[in-house]
């Protein structure tokens, strides 16, 4: 993966703007360590191969990003985005990595299931 240049990244959020695609979209503080600290209180989101189509994808910010995809009935929002990565099956990957490299959020798209 290389580091989010919104000259590159935009235009390839673009490319699956009103088309039916697949997303998956993941956080994580740290939920899988919780059991070496009882005290920490983890939190996370996971949803895999949900089929949407937007209108309107944005990305924001001056590092780390965020990008909003604005569907007919609502928005799908992920913060905190530094890398990115076309993949050789044409999957735009998004992660967001924290100061030791572990990742905390991840936003990607394709036209097929993942």
């Amino acid at each position: 993966m290389k580091p989010i240049e919104r000259h590159l990244v935009q235009p390839l959020i673009e490319k699956f703007k009103n088309k039916k695609i697949y997303v998956h979209l993941e956080t994580t503080n740290g939920a899988y360590a919780t059991h070496t600290d009882q005290t920490f209180h983890s939190a996370g989101a996971f949803i895999r191969n949900a089929r949407v189509e937007f209108s309107q994808g944005k990305l924001t910010g001056k590092g780390p990003y965020r990008v909003g995809l604005k569907m007919e009935l609502g928005w799908i929002y992920a913060e905190g985005l530094t890398d990115f990565e076309m993949d050789e099956k044409g999957r735009l990957l998004l992660a967001g990595h924290n100061h030791e490299g572990k990742l905390a959020v991840a936003l990607e798209l394709s036209e097929h299931p993942f």
